[in-house]
């Protein structure tokens, strides 16, 4: 039934909204009531009697709240650390020990608490900025390192945000990152930085990184340095590249240079070694064949000493075996007439070619007498022709 609509005779027709004050004194509908009976229901559940006058509850139902309430408490302190995590207890702030996977349990909160650290993740900071080489000369450098937590106690407690990744400008090792580069990069030119020692830049960045973290005693291990990004600043890029060109050129002539020196090089000192060896074959050769000729010149004259006709005599017969050996002869019957011996003379005076070709291979000795039968036979000749000469003028006069 509606608050404001008219009841029954029971409510003598007066309305039945419970917050109109002025009409609720002694009724149902009073706030003070209502209020009562909640508290009536309250107390029912600790023990009192239905229709009591307010007795509190007993003491087992206490006991028994309170040792629920303490199972609970305790059950808050277990936890579970993962394998690629380490726990570690607080009690009372102060640090207790750290723990390693598995499932553990400590005091429950306010006496302790614990922190668990990730070490196995692989976090990652990066940095590009301007530095300043040996040459005084300005690059722009792009690194990024990666690096885990090696030691939780030392990364929670020795420095204040050692890495700090919402910012890692805020960081330690973001700090540590940019100062390690800035050294290498003021150890280098920038040649070689860009090009010649490019590949060197990260160990030594992450050699820098590791020993300034391990003074600080970060607790951190910079696994890997990466090099992103290694030019000139943007202002002189073009003409740093043209450099490079140039560079690159010179190394290109270069080695085109070595390569064919080193196809012509042994070609040429193959040929001066054949000449070499010909020279020393062909002085071997002379030598010897005139120390044979100087000691068949000693043997022949003490020969000669010991009996110059006979000496004389074998030289000739020589001389003519040698000479008729290779020559062309004609022979006549003495029965027709007198014996001729026909030379060629012409091809024995055939000039200096013909008798260097003739007399080539005889010795000395055997060339002398050659010429001199030869200019014995030209005289006989000519005597011949003066006297046929003359005797044809006797018989025409």
């Amino acid at each position: 039934m509606p608050w404001n609509e008219p009841g029954d005779g029971n409510s003598g027709g007066k309305g039945q909204d419970p917050w109109n004050k002025g009409n609720s004194s002694g009724k149902t509908g009073n706030i003070e009531d209502i209020s009562k009976k909640i508290n009536e229901k309250l107390g029912g559940l600790f023990g009192n009697r239905k229709g009591g006058s307010g007795e509190g509850p007993n003491s087992a139902t206490l006991v028994l709240v309170g040792l629920i309430g303490l199972a609970v408490w305790m059950a808050t302190g277990f936890y579970t650390v993962d394998s690629a995590q380490r726990g570690l207890e607080f009690r009372f702030g102060a640090y207790k020990d750290t723990m390693r996977p598995g499932l553990h349990w400590h005091w429950p909160y306010p006496i302790e608490k614990v922190e668990l650290v990730d070490i196995d993740r692989n976090r990652t900071a990066e940095d590009r900025t301007h530095m300043l080489t040996k040459d005084e000369n300005i690059v722009d450098l792009g690194v990024t390192a990666q690096y885990i937590i090696k030691n939780p106690e030392d990364y929670l407690f020795s420095l204040y945000r050692p890495d700090f990744e919402p910012n890692q400008s805020q960081g330690t090792l973001f700090q540590v990152m940019r100062s390690a580069v800035r050294e290498i990069a003021g150890r280098n030119t920038m040649d070689e930085i860009l090009k010649e020692k490019r590949e060197s830049i990260a160990p030594d960045v992450q050699q820098v990184m590791q020993r300034i973290l391990d003074e600080y005693k970060s607790g951190l291990e910079v696994t890997k340095v990466n090099v992103t990004y290694a030019e000139a600043p943007q202002q002189v890029k073009d003409a740093f590249d043209d450099a490079n060109r140039a560079r690159e050129d010179k190394d290109r002539y270069k080695n085109q240079a070595e390569t064919y020196a080193k196809k012509v090089v042994p070609v040429a000192e193959g040929k001066a070694s054949r000449l070499r060896e010909a020279a020393i074959a062909y002085k071997s050769r002379i030598v010897s064949r005139a120390e044979g000729d100087a000691s068949r010149f000693s043997q022949l004259l003490t020969e000669y000493q010991k009996a110059p006709d006979v000496t004389r005599k074998r030289l000739y017969l020589e001389t003519m075996e040698g000479v008729f050996k290779d020559s062309k002869k004609v022979l006549i019957d003495a029965k027709s007439g007198n014996n001729m011996l026909y030379l060629p003379l012409n091809q024995l005076q055939g000039g200096s070619s013909g008798n260097a070709a003739g007399h080539q291979g005889l010795d000395p000795a055997v060339s002398g007498a050659v010429e001199q039968m030869l200019r014995d036979q030209r005289k006989q000749q000519s005597n011949r022709s003066t006297t046929r000469s003359t005797g044809r003028e006797g018989r025409f006069q």
